[in-house]
C-alpha cells in the first residue's frame, strides 16, 4: 500500500473528509487529494502536521517503503520524526514554526534576484525569562541579512534575556546559531518539555544530559534530564560561540 493509500485509509478511520483534513494542515482540499492519489508529495512543514492531524507516525504511514520527496528516509531524518512525534504539542509547535520560517527564509532566498545579495535569516525577537530563549519559535521574528556581526554560518538568531549565561551571553544580547553537531561544552538552543532554553551543553557516559549555565551563581537555572526520565529533548541548534570548559573541570 502506497503512502496516499494509507493517508486515505486513515483519514477513513477518523471519518475525516478531505476538506476537514485540509482545514487542518492549512492547504486546500485539492492538494489533499492530490497527497492521496500519488500526483504530490507534502512538504516538510505539511508532513509534520499530517502527523499530528492523522494521530499516527511516520511507521505506520510509510512503513518500510517511506519516501521522503521521492528520496529514502535516512536514519537520521527517521530518528528526528520519532523524536518530534514524543514532543509535548508545545514542542511540536515550536519545531513546526521554526521548519517553516527556515523553508520561508530558504525560498526568499532562492527567488532573491542577484548573486550579490546577502543572505537573510530569523531572527527571533521574543525575550523570555532569565536565560532562556525565545520561549516558542511561533513566536514574531524579523528577518535579518547576514552581513558585519553575523557570523556567514549563521542559520537564525535568538534574542537572550537574563543573567544565566553572563557574561559571555549578555542579558539582551542576540546569539545565532546553526546545525553542526554539538559537542561537550557547545551552547545551543533546546527544547525541554516544550520549554526552550539557551545552554551549555553535556551528556556523560551514563546517558544523563546536563544543560549548564554558564553564569555558575546562577546554576539553580541548570536542567538535568536522566536516562528513561520521560522528559523530551530537542536541540535546534548551536550557538556560534568559542568552546568553554564544563562546570568543575
Amino acid at each position: 500500500m502506497s503512502f496516499g493509500e494509507r493517508m486515505r485509509a486513515r483519514r477513513g478511520e477518523l471519518k475525516m473528509s478531505r476538506a476537514d483534513l485540509a482545514a487542518l494542515l492549512g492547504v486546500s482540499p485539492s492538494a489533499v487529494g492530490n497527497y492521496e492519489t500519488g500526483v504530490s508529495f507534502p512538504k516538510e512543514e505539511i508532513m509534520l502536521r499530517l502527523f499530528d492531524s492523522l494521530e499516527t507516525d511516520p511507521n505506520t504511514l510509510f512503513q518500510d517503503s517511506f519516501q521522503f520527496n521521492k528520496q529514502p528516509l535516512e536514519p537520521r531524518e527517521r530518528k528526528l520524526l520519532e523524536d518530534y512525534r514524543g514532543l509535548s504539542a508545545l514542542g511540536r509547535e515550536a519545531v513546526r514554526s521554526m521548519v517553516e520560517a527556515l523553508c520561508a527564509c530558504r525560498d526568499e532566498a532562492e527567488a532573491a534576484p542577484g548573486a550579490a545579495e546577502p543572505r537573510m535569516i530569523p531572527l527571533y525577537r521574543t525575550p523570555a525569562a532569565a536565560g532562556y530563549a525565545a520561549p516558542a519559535f511561533g513566536e514574531d521574528f524579523d528577518y535579518i541579512p547576514v552581513t558585519g556581526d553575523v557570523p556567514p554560518a549563521a542559520e537564525f538568531g535568538v534574542r537572550i534575556q537574563g543573567d544565566s549565561m553572563a557574561p559571555y551571553i549578555a542579558d539582551g544580547s542576540v546569539v545565532y546559531v546553526n546545525r553542526d553537531p554539538l559537542k561537550a561544552g557547545d551552547v545551543g538552543i533546546f527544547c525541554v518539555d516544550g520549554d526552550v532554553f539557551c545552554k551549555q551543553y553535556y551528556k556523560d557516559p551514563a546517558g544523563i544530559v546536563y544543560l549548564f549555565s554558564l553564569n555558575r551563581s546562577r546554576a539553580d537555572a541548570d536542567v538535568v534530564l536522566t536516562s528513561g526520565g520521560g522528559r523530551s529533548l530537542v536541540c535546534f541548534g548551536r550557538v556560534i560561540l568559542r568552546a568553554f570548559p564544563l562546570p568543575g573541570r
